[in-house]
């Protein structure tokens, strides 16, 4: 659908969430070179990797905080060891400026005390974080690993300690407003931020995934196969028609959808050459 065909309401919306949306970043060698392409002061989650350790997100966060950025590190609970390697990040990120994260369960096939994103949130009550907005993930279409009730048991039990959620890639429209509307059905308040796969080239995504090492590229490239295969077709892949078809569902007030979650797979110039090109079409103001 093109932009001009879409609902007043709609067009409203998708320009004020894809004005000011979070942008997500891999901590891998090129994310300095690829940030520079980030708009000045953008809102930028860092993932957390097993290959590289949470020190590695840390790290990155710290870097893009101290050059203007909001930064968003992901605490992955399977990564943090016990409760005073806990204390030790939370430290750090005080002493960076760092006031916001998300909580993930996290990959890691060792994990230390924390087993899950639930046990890390209530740990990190106990301690006294100083944090003041915290996310967690919601997945419109189910995990692979987690049954789908214990996701939504999960996800009620941690709104008392986060501020919203962000859902993860999905690429069907229809289930992401499903979801969401059934959460809200069940008496979820949480805000919710759409996760938007960005502009990614097929080339681009494998060198990332290898990048990222054997064993954790095969769990990247699983969570990433609906991607891999739009990239592979002719024309690959935009997120132009998710975003239309979606339109509706972030004008419905109901949703509380209050964000934008862009997946950029450190992509970020060809990302945000998109993201500007998109607002220029729908008639909104480009952020200098």
């Amino acid at each position: 659908m093109p932009t001009e065909a879409l609902e007043p309401a709609a067009r409203a919306a998708l320009g004020r969430l894809i004005g000011a949306p979070k942008f997500e970043l891999i901590p891998l060698r090129n994310v300095h070179e690829q940030a520079a392409f980030l708009p000045p002061g953008a809102t930028v989650t860092v993932t957390a990797s097993p290959a590289k350790g949470i020190e590695a997100t840390v790290e990155l966060a710290e870097a893009l905080q101290g050059e203007g950025f909001r930064a968003v590190p992901h605490l992955s609970a399977r990564m943090i060891r016990d409760r005073g390697h806990l204390r030790e990040l939370l430290v750090r990120l005080e002493a960076a400026g760092i006031e916001r994260a998300f909580v993930v369960g996290g990959d890691a096939d060792a994990p230390g005390e924390f087993r899950d994103g639930l046990s890390l949130l209530r740990a990190m009550a106990e301690a006294g974080h100083v944090l003041r907005e915290i996310g967690v993930p919601g997945y419109p279409q189910g995990h692979p690993d987690i049954p789908e009730e214990r996701l939504l048991q999960a996800l009620a039990d941690k709104q008392p300690f986060v501020q919203y959620l962000t859902t993860q890639l999905c690429f069907d429209a229809r289930a992401i407003a499903t979801w969401i509307a059934a959460r809200r059905a069940a008496g979820m308040t949480l805000p919710v931020h759409l996760g938007l796969p960005g502009v990614a080239e097929l080339h681009k995504l494998m060198l990332i995934s290898a990048r990222i090492g054997v064993a954790d590229s095969r769990r990247f490239l699983t969570k990433n196969t609906r991607l891999v295969g739009r990239l592979v077709r002719p024309g690959g892949y935009s997120p132009n028609g998710l975003l239309a078809d979606l339109g509706p569902v972030m004008a419905d007030p109901a949703a509380k959808i209050e964000g934008l979650h862009i997946y950029t797979f450190n992509q970020v110039e060809t990302t945000e050459t998109w993201r500007r090109r998109y607002l220029a079409a729908l008639g909104s103001a480009v952020p200098a």
